[in-house]
């Protein structure tokens, strides 16, 4: 795979789009976001044919370690083991890990995924990468693919769910928020097309690409409405994500000068019992071969 152009630029503590991520709000957002799809999702593995038999199960970039923790409550014999580089976030999911009574099964560690994986090859039956996108440019792809392979042992799972970034959204102003978040995504390095599928459309190809078979997926359109409790937590993580998307979008030259009105406006016009938005992801999973 050819190096993208945007590698030239000088490599940040953090790769993750939000800079502030470590504030209070973040992760109160994050902690809602990881419910809200999980549950939408149909589950934490929900397309997994046996995910009782899992015994252990990596998930990178595992923030405030929701997606984490409700594996382990779901699945009583499953160790599940979190990452992240930001040490507030892994402080705050073993907080959450031992609230909820499953810090025995459940581990957190500081680490840096672009970096190495530092586990022992053949160790996981599966890992996880939700929404990596948040973090992972074009480039740095390959490496973490064939880092996930060597942790994975023979015929254990590597699973991705990414978003498209463009909702489909009955308020104009939203998809004018979500166009501008499109260009910075694109002009940063983390899609490889300025298109909604810029990432997820070539998730597929990529596993195939480095060394994982029986490559499958699954489209999510999660459905939300106005005057619903998921609607609701939909659009309280809409809007807080606009907040904190803010200086992201100003540096890559995507914000326009009424974006702050146009995000009242979205907060408003959410509120209503007409509104409703569909956001789409897709889950694409492979097996290590065993040669």
């Amino acid at each position: 795979m050819s190096t993208s152009p945007h590698a030239r630029n000088s490599e940040q503590p953090s790769t993750y789009i939000v800079q502030d991520r470590e504030n209070q709000a973040e992760l109160a957002r994050l902690t809602l976001q990881d419910h809200l799809l999980t549950v939408s999702m149909g589950g934490v593995l929900a397309e997994q044919p046996d995910p009782a038999s899992l015994r252990r199960v990596l998930d990178i970039g595992c923030g405030t370690g929701g997606w984490a923790i409700e594996a382990a409550q779901a699945y009583p014999s499953m160790l599940v083991i979190g990452t992240d580089i930001s040490q507030r976030m892994i402080a705050y999911a073993r907080q959450q890990a031992k609230d909820q009574q499953v810090a025995d099964r459940v581990e957190f560690h500081v680490m840096d995924a672009l970096l190495l994986l530092e586990f022992p090859s053949d160790f996981f039956d599966l890992v996880n990468l939700r929404l990596g996108g948040s973090f992972l440019r074009t480039w740095d792809w390959p490496k973490l693919l064939s880092e996930i392979r060597r942790v994975l042992r023979v015929n254990g799972v590597a699973r991705i769910t990414e978003q498209e970034i463009l909702h489909e959204n009955s308020v104009e102003v939203g998809t004018r928020i979500n166009e501008m978040v499109l260009c910075a995504f694109y002009r940063a390095g983390y899609l490889f097309e300025q298109a909604s599928t810029g990432l997820s459309a070539h998730l597929p190809g990529l596993l195939t690409r480095y060394g994982f078979q029986h490559v499958q997926t699954q489209n999510h359109a999660l459905e939300y409405r106005g005057g619903t409790p998921e609607g609701q937590a939909y659009s309280e993580n809409l809007i807080a994500a606009s907040r904190t998307l803010r200086p992201f979008l100003q540096k890559w030259g995507c914000l326009s000068d009424d974006y702050d009105e146009l995000c009242q406006q979205m907060a408003t016009d959410q509120g209503q019992d007409d509104f409703h938005s569909t956001w789409k992801f897709l889950t694409i999973w492979g097996t290590k071969p065993t040669d």
